[in-house]
């Protein structure tokens, strides 16, 4: 099942993919994040998706971050060998972790903003979890149950500001960078933890990034029951599970996206997100 949050006619919405298009689910404004926080869970979308009696056209519609506000939103860092032979950091041996504000987050369809601040904006493709449970001192073996669904995600990071000090926290939350979406996937229509699935981000139609999601050295159930140890998940948090190698800060010339640039990325059985570069109004 695919589902994912939007505006029509000016109203935010939820609906599920269907052959007739989004069934849409009067959610009186909420979002699929407030839906999960709330208790529903994947079987009572689908009720609501057979019992709806309006769809529209995905082309229609203007697609939200799935979660606009998410209790918590987790990045893991350094999750693929070969980014971190590209980063100026060693392979650490526990997950690197760190937060995104709601503001940082964006959706499909959205135009990025080159901030004035930096033109050091760059790509990092990656699989986003959303939890539909949570909890603390989750085990390793029942972390998978707390998954909700899996979406693409596109980490956008400002290198210049990301590396100014030893935390990361101003270069990865620029205001609508974190994007993802259109839709998430419900976690029965793909493998244990999302695994096995090839990742692909392209900039202006070239392949910039390409892995799997089998790759990644904390998969998701490791990471959920790494943070649960010290943090309380819960409904709707959603994590961004990590980028493979490629990104624009490992090349030599460095590359940055700019103003015009369309960037992509797609995830086997998952979807494609993509976002324009735009120049922040001066």
């Amino acid at each position: 099942m695919k589902i994912a949050s939007f505006l029509l006619d000016g109203q935010r919405h939820v609906g599920v993919l269907t052959e007739r298009g989004l069934a849409v689910i009067d959610t009186g404004g909420a979002d699929l994040g407030a839906l999960l926080r709330r208790g529903l869970d994947a079987a009572g979308l689908r009720q609501r998706a057979a019992a709806s009696q309006r769809f529209a056209d995905p082309a229609d519609v203007t697609f939200l971050p799935p979660a606009a506000e998410p209790p918590k939103v987790i990045c893991v860092g350094l999750n693929y060998a070969d980014h971190t032979k590209e980063s100026p950091y060693e392979q650490p041996d526990y997950p690197t972790l760190f937060l995104r504000a709601a503001t940082s987050l964006g959706a499909h369809g959205a135009a990025v903003e080159r901030p004035r601040a930096s033109e050091t904006l760059d790509w990092e493709g990656e699989m986003v979890v959303v939890l539909g449970k949570g909890g603390r001192h989750i085990p390793k073996d029942k972390a998978l149950d707390c998954v909700f669904g899996y979406a693409p995600g596109n980490e956008i990071s400002v290198r210049e500001y990301q590396f100014k000090s030893p935390q990361w926290t101003v270069g990865k939350n620029f205001d609508g960078t974190g994007t993802w979406g259109p839709y998430v996937v419900t976690a029965d229509e793909l493998p244990p933890g999302g695994k096995g699935l090839q990742l692909q981000t392209r900039l202006n139609g070239e392949v910039v990034q390409s892995a799997n999601t089998g790759d990644m050295l904390f998969d998701v159930a490791t990471v959920i029951a790494t943070v649960s140890e010290a943090i309380t998940l819960q409904a709707g948090d959603t994590i961004f599970s990590g980028t493979p190698a490629g990104v624009g800060f490992g090349r030599t010339p460095k590359r940055f996206m700019k103003h015009g640039d369309v960037v992509e990325v797609e995830i086997e059985r998952i979807g494609l997100l993509r976002n324009t570069i735009r120049d922040e109004q001066r």
